[in-house]
């Protein structure tokens, strides 16, 4: 057992990356036993996380000369950095997935799902997979994800603390200054007790809402390393956050979020992992999937109201279940809890009784479709998922079928010819469509236009018209 090759994770993104890769080290754990497993990240995230980490080896940058010398029976690439593609294909490995880079300066994505993750820039609409499955699809088996089972957040009997965390790595995906304050007020107003957290980045910002807050606010911005916040967080009956690196860490360690998901996050993503969380998210089309705001103002922030939140903190901490917390009054928000759906993946379950519109239908069609095809279960769901698209929204579906016709001669001259008819295919595609353009592209892309490549998206294009029959 001592003797078998490690298994070595790439993993250079921020903390809340970090956070979303421990799943699939306890995976890794159970699915290659007696393999040790290494980690390569960044320094100063992963030190004061040992005690919440997984049983793994850290490695730092420094260390990298160590990991050379080993052979490993796989290496996986968690990384979007041309030097973690470049160490990936530095080091000896029997099986290599995600971005590696070669001595000759090229550059391949190994893996269905690592490579549809990559298909997913700006052009993540209809994604249905969170990226702490997405991490482990290509070597983890669906079953053993199924069949996980994480604790519910604790709940407290004295609840009345709630820690707000005012940052975020970008200013776009949290709430402003004046808005903390006031729902620093609304909480007090309530008998709940607001305490502040942030980073070293936050300082200024703690200082700034306690200065409009017109009640107290305990402020612990910049004071509390990573390790030291989650021991406070055990004192916390509820915890409100932007989508960021404390939110997992929370989340992780049984602290109850309610994420307030605004700005270029998309939570079926990035939403807290475990089961028994809140996001709340505006409820507006341009929300939905949003890679980038390419609007002149961040609207979808205007429907997170100070009030409104502080309502709903009050009742979760109240612990009232899913059916009274969908009948509160949220004017222009959407209200999830997240958990497992029937196919065993993260789902975050709208709480009110609206039925299905056509973005959660082709959401679900296409999460059916490329699971389907990447071999997570049979064709029946599938047909379940199209069979519900046709019958809800039979202008997308028309949409998609209609440019069936088109696909088709671009990708057959293609393979005859090795180019498209025309560039502007992918641009043009059809919003219900890209998903699996969007793929096909960097498909070719990946295999270098050959012939096979081109064939294999053809295959895509009849498999997806065997399952709209």
């Amino acid at each position: 057992m001592a003797n078998k090759k490690p298994i070595l994770i790439l993993q250079m993104q921020r903390m809340g990356d970090l956070i979303l890769s421990y799943p699939l080290m306890l995976w890794l754990a159970r699915s290659y036993p007696g393999h040790p497993i290494f980690v390569a990240a960044e320094e100063a995230f992963y030190t004061p996380l040992m005690k919440l980490s997984p049983a793994v080896t850290y490695f730092p940058w420094s260390g990298l000369h160590v990991l050379k010398r080993h052979s490993f029976e796989l290496v996986l690439n968690l990384s979007i950095q041309e030097k973690a593609a470049i160490l990936a294909g530095e080091v000896a490995a029997e099986h290599k997935l995600g971005p590696v880079q070669s001595a000759d300066g090229s550059h391949f994505v190994h893996g269905d799902w690592q490579l549809y993750r990559t298909s997913l820039v700006k052009n993540n609409l209809y994604n249905r997979y969170h990226w702490a499955e997405l991490n482990a699809l290509d070597v983890i088996p669906h079953a053993s994800i199924k069949a996980t089972r994480f604790s519910m957040p604790r709940t407290l009997a004295d609840g009345h603390k709630v820690g707000l965390f005012l940052g975020a790595s970008d200013p776009a995906k949290r709430p402003s200054a004046t808005f903390w304050a006031a729902l620093v007020d609304e909480l007090h107003g309530r008998n709940l007790r607001p305490v502040l957290f942030g980073g070293p980045a936050e300082k200024e910002l703690g200082q700034k809402v306690v200065s409009l807050a017109k009640g107290p606010a305990l402020n612990l911005c910049g004071t509390l390393g990573l390790d030291e916040f989650s021991v406070v967080g055990q004192t916390l009956g509820l915890f409100i956050t932007p989508d960021t690196g404390p939110m997992h860490l929370a989340a992780w360690s049984g602290l109850k979020c309610l994420n307030l998901s605004m700005g270029n996050v998309n939570p079926w993503e990035t939403g807290p992992y475990s089961p028994g969380h809140y996001v709340l998210r505006a409820d507006m089309d341009c929300a939905k999937g949003c890679w980038q705001c390419t609007r002149d103002r961040l609207y979808c922030r205007d429907a997170f109201k100070p009030g409104r939140v502080a309502a709903l903190a009050v009742c979760i901490l109240a612990g009232n279940g899913s059916a009274k917390l969908a009948k509160l009054d949220l004017p222009e928000l959407t209200l999830f809890e997240t958990g497992k759906s029937d196919l065993g993946l993260y789902q975050i379950q709208r709480l009110d009784p609206a039925p299905p519109d056509a973005e959660r239908l082709l959401s679900r069609f296409w999460q059916q479709y490329f699971g389907h095809e990447f071999g997570l279960w049979e064709a029946s769901p599938l047909s379940t998922a199209w069979s519900n698209l046709t019958e809800s929204s039979e202008k997308e579906a028309e949409a998609l079928l209609s440019h069936i016709p088109e696909m088709g001669r671009q990708f057959k001259h293609g393979l005859k010819n090795g180019t498209l008819l025309d560039e502007s295919f992918w641009a043009d595609s059809p919003v219900a469509m890209k998903p699996l353009t969007g793929y096909a592209h960097m498909y070719l892309e990946n295999n270098d236009y050959s012939r096979p490549a081109w064939a294999r998206v053809l295959m895509l294009l009849e498999k997806l018209v065997a399952a709209c029959r």
